[in-house]
């Protein structure tokens, strides 16, 4: 009878069991990010190579295929290796991100991400026969851009430490930024190319100077300190003075009126410029996310270490006392806090156990605390997202006639772009 509930008692679950099991899955989640951290930064180096392509595109396209072949040519070679090595990250991590508990979404973008790669060949031979238009290269581009960047969007939804989740917030908005200003660069090359601008496209630029300024609003709100330095530097540059003054140009011309078309090199220089400088913040943020990683991995292995010390300490004096588990707050009555202070040995295993137990409690809480603000602006992002589908869908306007239909409504009801695109949301799935 004895021996059975020795084993009995052996096989029960302890609080020490669990709180160790708290600890390991911390440190699984970091190994994971630490994995995460290649891919990103692949991600990162891909959307910038595919940037350059997408530019040289547009001029070799809208030069009759005379201009850039050259440039082009090396940007492709370039941008091939890159591929390679954004599929080499994926395939390292591959095994934990199919047995992570990841989110579905994440691994949806990375399979349309690789389909996308994977017409990038037939795509530049029908570019080398003209069989694509600018317009169609652009929007081809746009969209391969958008579900890579969607990539690191989605792997920010699935970080619990606070610090890293900040970091992938302001590298998802940095790079969304980013390809607002690409685009823009290949919006405004085309007005400034063909000496003038149709109202729609005057439009187009300012929308995307206003989306630029929104993820970059975002961006401030979560970058590490070398990449805020980085941006100010971009900020205070004589050049961007001298972008403003064109874009001022370009939106208030009009299309009566021609522009001295040698005004197109200028701006696609200068806004290349800008996209580099951009690049090396990318760069700053994603580094200060590989060191946060690092950082947090070896406090988390320390932290285990001295746990599994203390815990097998406790377990080693419990043994030669066989006191009773007894956790105990302020409510307990004098007698009983006599009695379990008798032997005092038990008293500090008990109280031991207890603060372990609370101090990890109490960790938590204040991480999922410190989380919900990045969790708040990726949450944003994707609800003004579904929102201006919505409009899309329902008003049969573009993108950009969307995204300006949603900042009037806010202006109109003087109210937070996220909290009006979440009623839209909200009214569109109470109306079917």
């Amino acid at each position: 009878m004895n021996s059975k509930r020795q084993t009995n008692t052996a096989a029960t679950a302890t609080a020490a069991d669990f709180l160790m099991a708290s600890r390991q899955c911390e440190i699984r989640n970091l190994e994971y990010f630490l994995q995460m951290g290649r891919l990103v930064q692949s991600v990162g180096n891909l959307v910038h190579g595919l940037q350059r392509e997408r530019g040289a595109t547009n001029l070799y396209l809208g030069s009759g295929c005379q201009r850039f072949a050259r440039e082009r040519s090396v940007i492709l070679k370039e941008n091939d290796q890159l591929a390679v090595i954004f599929r080499k990250a994926l395939t390292d991590i591959q095994e934990d991100l199919t047995t992570h508990p990841v989110s579905s979404p994440l691994l949806g973008h990375i399979a349309s991400a690789l389909h996308s790669l994977d017409q990038l060949a037939e795509f530049r031979q029908k570019v080398v026969g003209q069989e694509a238009s600018v317009v169609d290269a652009t929007d081809w581009f746009c969209d391969t851009i958008h579900q890579l960047i969607t990539v690191v969007f989605e792997a920010a939804e699935t970080v619990a430490e606070p610090s890293i989740a900040g970091l992938l917030v302001a590298m998802v908005h940095v790079m969304n930024g980013k390809e607002y200003c690409g685009q823009e660069r290949a919006a405004g090359s085309a007005g400034f190319s063909s000496g003038h601008f149709e109202n729609a496209l005057s439009r187009r630029m300012m929308h995307l100077v206003e989306a630029q300024e929104r993820c970059f609003e975002v961006f401030v709100a979560f970058a590490s300190e070398d990449s805020l330095a980085l941006w100010q530097a971009l900020r205070s540059h004589p050049r961007e003075l001298e972008i403003e003054r064109m874009r001022q140009k370009a939106v208030s011309v009009g299309p009566y009126k021609s522009l001295d078309r040698e005004m197109a090199d200028r701006w696609f220089n200068l806004m290349t410029d800008r996209m580099d400088d951009l690049k090396k913040i990318e760069d700053s943020v994603e580094n200060a996310f590989h060191h946060r990683c690092v950082e947090r991995y070896t406090e988390a292995r320390h932290s285990l270490a001295h746990q599994e010390t203390l815990l097998a300490s406790l377990e080693q004096r419990n043994a030669s006392t066989m006191p009773v588990l007894v956790v105990c707050d302020n409510g307990v009555d004098a007698g009983t806090a006599d009695a379990w202070a008798g032997d005092g040995v038990g008293q500090q295993s008990g109280r031991s156990i207890f603060d372990l137990v609370q101090e990890q409690t109490r960790r938590l809480r204040q991480m999922s605390e410190e989380l919900q603000s990045a969790k708040e602006a990726l949450e944003d992002r994707r609800t003004q997202e579904k929102a201006v589908l919505l409009l899309m869908e329902h008003r049969g306007i573009s993108n950009d006639e969307a995204h300006r239909l949603l900042r009037k409504l806010a202006m109109d009801q003087g109210k937070r772009l996220p909290d009006v695109a979440r009623a839209l949301v909200s009214m569109a799935g109470v109306l079917g």
